[in-house]
């Protein structure tokens, strides 16, 4: 057991790890406990009203600072002043709950309105390209400003019942994974719009692709594949037509070239793939593995993940896939797992230093959902995840628990956690 000890907030320095005895809804932090990495979350612990607070000596870096000598309150005062903080505290919580599920629905809300920007370009770019390209590049306009301008960018999970059709969340999921490796990749403004634009038109070429071999659920004749594979050179074509830059055109042609010599069009070498083509060739390869029109193909975030690192890597630039590996995590959120305590929970957020062992939040049914249990796997040596599982393996009462989205959807937004931090300011 961890041999806690309780000190001033006072004594508080960087490097301490302590417990918030509060609520998860009664603070601005991810986690009850963790270590201090800077002053801004001693300024936050001190403006929560705690005194007193834990801290375990054996996983922090430093001693507390020597306690001032302050004179003590008299009871009255120190029982008025509990009144006073517990009352704060419930409205504080109700508060940055409501505004948390006000982000959420905000997030959803984004995600709808940039599904139906997405949807209409692709479906009449043919008919009115001018109007199609600039509704299109207004939406990455903004997706490039969150991306390069946010300190704190996230993907969110998002529900894709409210999608609308799955054929144009494709290019919008491709897209916003997209924008997460051209952050982490620190890509100019430039190349991020480029690329934004290339990745919502990467498949306009399906236009003029059958239907019947765009529905097929079986596997396709070599025939019928010869045929499919003839969208990437149709769209680079239609991308010439409509007035789009030459090199979203080359990036459209090259999205199915692999660094491997396989892909297609076959006539183009690794050599000459444009570093925008790699991102998206990686990010529409996994979305297609998560969201596959033959819906019981589908790969978890963690399978996907997992099989294009263990069979594929040599498709891609393996760079590329560590740093898609490193955004998502290897239990990417939304995953379900079970624990090796026999705990089932839901993927909240990722080490990124530590992918195997994420934030995990778990099915207990002795926590209200609106302050659930949030288990930091990185500080849990004894716990690790044994299984990630597909939502119909969970006990009914874990599934209505945790309430797991039916299909894996993205929109990039700022981090969640970033309004919790402002309200505390």
């Amino acid at each position: 057991m961890h041999n806690h000890h309780f000190i001033d907030v006072s004594q508080l320095r960087v490097g301490l790890y302590v417990h918030l005895d509060l609520g998860w809804m009664n603070h601005p932090f991810t986690l009850s406990n963790f270590k201090i990495k800077d002053e801004t979350q001693i300024s936050g612990i001190q403006k929560t009203g705690l005194k007193k607070l834990r801290y375990d000596p054996n996983r922090s870096d430093c001693e507390p600072l020597p306690e001032a000598q302050v004179a003590e309150p008299n009871n009255t005062q120190t029982a008025a002043n509990n009144v006073k903080e517990a009352a704060n505290n419930e409205v504080s919580k109700e508060e940055r709950l409501g505004q948390l599920n006000a982000a959420i629905n905000e997030a959803e809300l984004k995600f709808i309105a940039a599904g139906n920007t997405v949807r209409e370009a692709t479906k009449n770019i043919l008919i009115d390209p001018k109007v199609c390209i600039e509704k299109t590049a207004n939406l990455i306009d903004v997706l490039v400003e969150t991306t390069l301008t946010e300190g704190d960018i996230a993907i969110h999970a998002l529900n894709g019942n409210n999608s609308g059709d799955d054929n144009y969340v494709h290019p919008l999921n491709v897209t916003v994974l997209a924008m997460m490796l051209a952050k982490s990749l620190e890509l100019s403004a430039e190349d991020t719009r480029l690329l934004g634009m290339a990745a919502v038109f990467h498949d306009i070429g399906k236009i003029e692709i059958s239907s019947k071999i765009l529905l097929k659920k079986e596997p396709l004749t070599k025939q019928e594949q010869l045929h499919f594979e003839q969208h990437s050179e149709i769209g680079a074509r239609m991308a010439r037509e409509v007035g789009l830059p030459a090199r979203i055109g080359k990036v459209i042609l090259q999205h199915h070239v692999h660094e491997d010599g396989t892909g297609y069009p076959k006539r183009i070498t690794a050599d000459k793939i444009d570093p925008i083509a790699r991102i998206i060739a990686l990010v529409n390869w996994y979305d297609n593995l998560c969201n596959p029109s033959d819906v019981t193909l589908a790969k978890t975030p963690y399978e996907a993940l997992a099989q294009m690192y263990a069979h594929h890597r040599a498709k891609f630039d393996e760079m590329l896939v560590k740093r898609l590996i490193k955004s998502l995590g290897i239990y990417p959120p939304g995953s379900i797992v079970q624990l090796s305590s026999g705990v089932y929970g839901i993927v909240v957020s990722v080490n990124p230093n530590q992918p195997l062992r994420p934030y995990v939040l778990l099915h207990d049914p002795l926590m209200q959902r609106d302050t659930p249990h949030i288990l930091n796997l990185s500080e849990e040596q004894g716990i690790s995840i044994s299984a990630c599982l597909r939502p119909n393996k969970l006990p009914l009462d874990a599934l209505k628990y945790l309430n797991p989205h039916k299909r894996v959807n993205y929109f990039l937004d700022t981090d969640l956690s970033k309004i919790q931090d402002d309200k505390s300011e």
